[in-house]
């Protein structure tokens, strides 16, 4: 995603951080109080004894550099890296060279450039504009194209100008923000008035429900229990009434082996019953 620099804007814009640059060479006992009052610190070394302090040990979040000019050192890894590992980005601005500076400056601005990018490896580096008017600021596929040129793959230079500009904000504002820079607190706003009550509402509706349905449950319980201790001339079932009906539904029709078994245990109950009818005791005295 590309950022469009030509939009106007205000000093007193709160979307815009405050950026101290230093131009010259401060006492470094300053930055420690200046960075608790700035979002973003940009060095500029002018030799390679402040290039060196500001990789290794200074408190700062840009490394800017002025490669339209011609430098009296040269760029090392070890040195670069050192300040890539504590987050600091090294800046390239292309104003100076884009604009009316002369050949020499376009010249020191492309060799300058591609020496850093060998140094770093292509990494930590950030491109920006410094330039003072509008016309000297390019668009960003330029940008990319003018990478390219310099020893950047078209990747990279997409990365410059997008992911690590935005990578240095964020990492500024988690060292000032946050406890050393690992846990940060962020405050989620407080709850909107409207939902608290929608929910109280919504509670009492609820509780309201339970009790209409637990004084139902229980008149309905009553019901049954007048019904099932009324007398029968009521024209209302009794309990055993219902226990007998259902047990004689519940019992199976008898097969027809057991039927004859019953007719034949009948017959025989009703043989002895005659023979013991006929049969007259003896008298006395016939003994």
């Amino acid at each position: 995603m590309f950022y469009d620099l030509n939009v106007p804007y205000a000093p007193n814009d709160p979307e815009i951080s405050n950026t101290l640059s230093f131009l010259s060479e401060p006492q470094n006992q300053r930055l420690t109080p200046l960075s608790q009052q700035y979002s973003l610190i940009a060095l500029r070394p002018l030799n390679e004894k402040c290039l060196t302090l500001a990789c290794n040990s200074l408190d700062c979040d840009i490394i800017s550099l002025d490669l339209s000019s011609r430098l009296p050192f040269h760029f090392k890894f070890k040195t670069l890296a050192a300040a890539i590992a504590r987050g600091i980005r090294l800046e390239i601005c292309y104003g100076p060279g884009v604009t009316g500076s002369g050949a020499e400056a376009r010249r020191n601005l492309i060799g300058n450039a591609a020496s850093l990018i060998r140094a770093t490896r292509g990494r930590g580096i950030i491109i920006s504009s410094e330039a003072r008017r509008a016309l000297g600021v390019r668009a960003p596929f330029d940008v990319v194209n003018l990478a390219c040129v310099w020893g950047l793959t078209q990747e990279r230079g997409k990365e410059a100008l997008c992911d690590e500009a935005r990578k240095v904000v964020a990492l500024a504002g988690m060292k000032r923000t946050s406890w050393r820079g690992i846990v940060d607190v962020v405050y989620g706003g407080e709850k909107p008035v409207k939902e608290e009550k929608d929910k109280d509402k919504n509670g009492n509706k609820n509780k309201n429900k339970n009790k209409n349905k637990n004084k139902n449950k229980k008149d309905e319980g009553k019901g049954k229990g007048t019904e099932i201790g009324s007398g029968s001339g009521n024209g209302v079932k009794r309990k055993a009434d219902t226990e007998t009906e259902s047990n004689a539904e519940s019992q199976a029709p008898l097969s027809k082996r057991e039927l004859k078994r019953r007719a034949k245990r009948a017959k025989l109950q009703e043989s002895g019953a005659d023979d013991n009818s006929t049969a007259s005791p003896m008298p006395d005295g016939d003994k």
